[in-house]
């Protein structure tokens, strides 16, 4: 009998890895090279220059043309939208069978628009909480009744 393999993404924004569990008891597992981190800017670090003028429609006046995105909150839907790719090709693979997500609220948000209707299948269960700072030993604790880890 095939084993069932569940994988748990942990991430946010800028950072995200998954975890491998095989069955009951067997705890959970780093999966080799599916660790991802961008370092985490600000918008004045990502934008550095000065925002455009544009001039009034009405009289002499100029004025800063804010930008359309947030540079932050595009930067960190591109990483979302690389960690779902990745997630959609393993996927194709049968890397696994089942997918936990446990991310913080923005980020578990644009996970869910990057997921392909394939991945969304597999989704078991889905955390609303950050976990992307917590050790690997101390995960079941959150995972607790989800997985038996």
């Amino acid at each position: 009998m095939k084993k069932t393999v569940t994988w748990v993404l942990i991430a946010d924004g800028a950072q995200a890895r998954v975890l491998e569990n095989t069955g009951p008891g067997k705890g959970l597992k780093q999966v080799d090279g599916l660790d991802w981190a961008i370092e985490p800017l600000s918008a004045q670090e990502i934008v550095t220059d000065r925002p455009g003028r544009g001039h009034s429609s009405a009289g002499s006046g100029r004025s800063a043309m804010e930008p359309r995105t947030d540079p932050v909150e595009h930067r960190e839907s591109e990483f979302v939208k690389s960690v779902a790719a990745t997630l959609d090709r393993r996927q194709q693979s049968g890397a696994f069978d089942r997918l936990v997500i446990a991310a913080s609220p923005i980020a578990l948000g644009n996970i869910r628009k990057a997921l392909t209707p394939a991945v969304k299948k597999a989704i078991v269960a889905e955390l609303n909480k950050d976990l992307t700072n917590t050790p690997t030993a101390q995960l079941d604790q959150h995972l607790d009744g989800i997985i038996a880890a």
